[in-house]
């Protein structure tokens, strides 16, 4: 009976120290991020008014992001991850400090709009350079901190982790930009970051798993990419996801919705963004104690489904509270789909092809929040922001109706073997 209670615990990542330590830095990181994208996005639409600005901005962060993945994901497999974390917290910081300046008057007061405008983009191309090495290095790092039972309860915690930041980055954007302005908020950033390397320094240096050294890049490349395309389950999560958040990408469009649409100005604009940050607070409390692993196909399709359904409500919704609830909502069913996801990818991947394999999932899914921030700002200025938000949400029920009808395997997955399996080493 111990023994079980033992492998039931849902703590038990939380008690190795080096693991809260990376818990924070992730959260800072993405915290971090999710705010800077935030408010330069309110910032840029403040100068131009223009909903394909706003679409122009996750654009230029997934271009370098998909373009290096491949690379970074080399590069990650063959270097000790430690060293080449602190590289990616340097170089955001530095982009971070730049975005600051470019907010303070003081220091814009000569520039045109459109240096201003360039500027901004230029920086947010350099965080996407940044982001391609960030995320695989992370993935990779956390299978050395936990020993190889424990992988299913880290990989909660942290996906659990990066969903809150995630969210909770962009609603505190709305609160600090009402608060103490555009220019103070990426101050705050910028803070961040710095806590999340000081952090670092308190994890030990980690050994290089990778048997094969000194690889020719493109045999390693090769390699990684015919992994996961062999791998159905892994290309099934990575596939579903990627277009399911790519339709569902409307929450870049919350600035027209609080200045436009729902006329609730900054401080709305944060409670919007809060909503999600709440949904998912609370799956991480629940997915510690319910296990997600049990009939996880069905659990991530219906995950994704009720995700699509909650945009569309949002879409349409005129009363600030009803957008509030819908977004709320969202927020849960994307926390679910998450902590599966990144279950799967953590018990499925072999440890000297982590990096490959997230550099993979950078691409298909990483990305999709820009690239679906993108689409949302094109669909906006082609038809209205409230089209664009209903056409998402519908391609997002579609993409799950046609996957789930046309692939029964994946209805099926069951990932309780491999929890057994993890436990027992």
């Amino acid at each position: 009976m111990k023994d079980k209670a033992k492998k039931n615990d849902p703590y038990a990542a939380l008690r190795i120290r080096e693991f809260n330590v990376f818990l924070l830095l992730r959260f800072a990181m993405v915290f971090a991020w999710s705010m800077q994208f935030i408010v330069i996005e309110w910032e840029v639409y403040s100068l131009t008014k223009n909903p394909l600005s706003l679409g122009i901005i996750g654009l230029m962060e997934v271009i370098p992001a998909v373009s290096m993945a491949l690379f970074a994901g080399h590069i990650v497999d063959q270097k000790e991850k430690k060293g080449l974390l602190v590289k990616c917290i340097l170089g955001f910081s530095v982009i971070s400090f730049g975005l600051f300046l470019l907010t303070w008057p003081k220091v814009v007061s000569g520039f045109s709009k459109e240096a201003i405008l360039y500027s901004i983009y230029f920086l947010v191309f350099l965080g996407g350079l940044v982001r391609a090495f960030l995320g695989p290095t992370i993935f990779s790092l956390i299978s050395l901190i936990v020993p190889k039972k424990l992988y299913p309860n880290a990989a909660t915690w942290s996906s659990s982790v990066w969903q809150v930041g995630s969210v909770l980055g962009p609603a505190i954007a709305g609160f600090s930009i009402n608060w103490i302005g555009v220019h103070w908020s990426m101050c705050s950033v910028f803070a961040c970051s710095l806590f999340a390397l000081i952090a670092l320094s308190q994890i030990s240096t980690k050994p290089i798993l990778n048997p094969k050294i000194g690889e020719p890049i493109m045999e390693s490349l090769k390699e990684g990419i015919k992994f996961v395309f062999n791998n159905k389950t892994i290309l099934g999560v990575l596939s579903l996801d990627m277009v399911a958040v790519l339709f569902g990408g409307a929450v870049a469009l919350l600035p027209i919705f609080a200045q436009d649409i729902l006329k609730v100005g900054p401080e709305g604009f944060g409670i919007l963004r809060a909503a999600p940050a709440i949904g998912a607070f609370i799956t991480m409390l629940i997915s510690a104690y319910v296990p997600l692993y049990k009939k996880a196909g069905m659990k991530l399709l219906g995950a994704i489904f009720v995700f699509g359904l909650c945009i569309i409500l949002f879409g349409v919704s005129t009363i600030f509270w009803l957008s509030v609830a819908a977004l709320f909502l969202s927020g849960i069913a994307d926390g679910i789909s998450v902590v599966i996801r990144q279950t799967i990818l953590q018990l499925k991947t072999p440890d000297h092809m982590r990096g490959r394999v997230a550099a993979v999932n950078s691409m298909f899914v990483g990305s999709s929040n820009e690239l679906g921030a993108f689409e949302s700002g094109l669909t906006a200025r082609l038809m209205t922001p409230v089209i664009s938000v209903v056409f998402g949400g519908s391609m997002t029920l579609l993409t799950v109706l046609g996957f789930g009808i046309s692939s029964p395997t994946f209805r099926k997955l069951d990932l309780q073997k491999d929890m057994e399996d993890h436990q027992n080493m």
